[in-house]
């Protein structure tokens, strides 16, 4: 595949707006929960509902993605995404508005985000394994760092919009209802202009199964699970907290938790602009392989977590925020890009869908635990980070297959011949 291509720049859309709608979504949430007088840990236990339906609902995908097509996923997927912040932007409303009661509000509000959690996973799993169909071994690390930056660039336009579609008509609820009118443009436009055929994808049933049975234990792919699920759950931990740990900063000045989001939105737009330089600047500069990411990645986010024990206050959190967000900007690619070197090109939906599944699975239990640490102590909740990001920079160095990175496989080439008939993802003729 061309990742200059449209068929790569509208996949890089469909990531980008899910990441961005997410990432405002969290920027507003504690200030709703504050306003509606809820626990914290309740709050994050909104996303814990939708990460346990996404973590379930991913392997679906991915198997449905190799026999339906992936075009028609990702279009199931962004709907889903359309309907659940419009959802929740209407929970929100009236909750803030007192047409309803906050305990119900909130509770439309969970309902929402478990239509995004069925289906908002269906979408970057589709588009994961689009790009992995058309990309030789390669260029595998470079398409895939490419397309994971959109959700880096993603993490920069939400919270950096977000407060600006806080209106007074409709409050803190605006973010969603902006979100999900762009989550539209963007589902007419893969429908319009995504190129498809009509033949569906035969995997390879050669080797290992293609529908990706076991293959969460496959000793090709478990420990990058491993690692990866690490890596994500540090990250949920601090993404959750984050908001919290603003409010309450700023908060000391006398500031009122309805005013925060724009401080907010300062230190996700910190983190993610951190991200891009590592996915956009220094992995190409670099040309670092999925070994090396990885480490560079652990160790940054080690780094990050260190400061915000170190450096309290609103800079401290910001910066902290920032420096782990870099490592993980480096950690994605490299065990992303090394699982699905890993396996063979049959395979690439299943791995895809286990991948994704760590962004559930992250956002189950870590998120509340970590606010329930935060809740009890200040920086019990990195100093938890902490211990999991030395777990990962030690898998690095003491597995043999992360330390070693995915084999060489120079000969094996994955693009099909100009006489291939099209896949039910873009076939050549989406690259011409």
């Amino acid at each position: 595949m061309n990742l200059r291509s449209p068929a790569f720049a509208i996949l890089f859309s469909v990531s980008l707006i899910a990441a961005a709608g997410n990432m405002a979504l969290q920027s507003v949430l504690p200030a709703i929960g504050r306003e509606f007088r809820l626990s914290d840990t309740l709050v994050a236990g909104a996303f814990a509902v939708s990460a346990l339906f996404w973590t379930i609902a991913s392997p679906y995908w991915a198997r449905l993605s190799d026999t339906l097509g992936r075009k028609r996923v990702i279009l199931i997927g962004l709907s889903g995404f359309v309907v659940s912040m419009t959802g929740f932007g209407m929970a929100a409303t009236s909750g803030l508005e007192g047409w309803l009661g906050a305990g119900v509000a909130f509770g439309l509000m969970a309902v929402a985000r478990t239509v995004y959690g069925v289906f908002g996973s269906a979408a970057p799993i589709a588009s994961q394994a689009y790009v992995a169909d058309r990309t030789v071994p390669a260029q595998r690390t470079q398409a895939m760092s490419l397309l994971a930056s959109a959700q880096g660039l993603g993490t920069v336009i939400g919270p950096a919009l977000a407060p600006f579609f806080v209106l007074p008509l409709i409050g803190l609820a605006g973010p969603m209802y902006a979100f999900a009118l762009f989550g539209a443009v963007v589902l007419a436009v893969v429908w319009l202009r995504l190129p498809s055929g009509d033949v569906i994808r035969t995997p390879s049933t050669g080797g290992h199964r293609a529908a990706g049975k076991g293959l969460w234990k496959d000793p090709r792919v478990k420990d990058y699970l491993l690692y990866g699920l690490l890596i994500t759950a540090a990250q949920a931990v601090n993404i959750s907290v984050l908001g919290f740990h603003i409010i309450d900063e700023m908060g000391a000045t006398g500031m009122m938790a309805r005013e925060a989001p724009p401080f907010i939105g300062i230190a996700m737009l910190a983190g993610a602009a951190a991200t891009l330089m590592a996915q956009w600047g220094l992995i190409p500069l670099l040309k670092l392989q999925p070994a090396d990411l990885m480490r560079w990645g652990a160790g940054l986010a080690l780094v990050g977590n260190v400061m915000s024990i170190a450096s309290p206050g609103y800079y401290g959190a910001v910066v902290g925020y920032a420096v782990l967000s870099m490592g993980v900007g480096f950690a994605r690619p490299g065990f992303t890009a090394g699982s699905s070197l890993a396996v063979s090109a049959g395979e690439q939906g299943a791995v895809a869908g286990l991948m994704m599944s760590l962004a559930g699975l992250s956002f189950l239990g870590p998120p509340v635990i970590g606010v329930a640490l935060y809740e009890w102590s200040e920086p019990a909740p990195f100093v938890a980070n902490a211990l999991l990001l030395v777990a990962a920079t030690a898998l690095c160095f003491l597995s043999p297959r992360l330390r070693m990175g995915p084999p060489d496989l120079p000969d094996r080439d994955e693009t099909p011949s100009p006489d291939t008939p099209p896949a039910s993802q873009p076939g050549p003729e989406g690259n011409r």
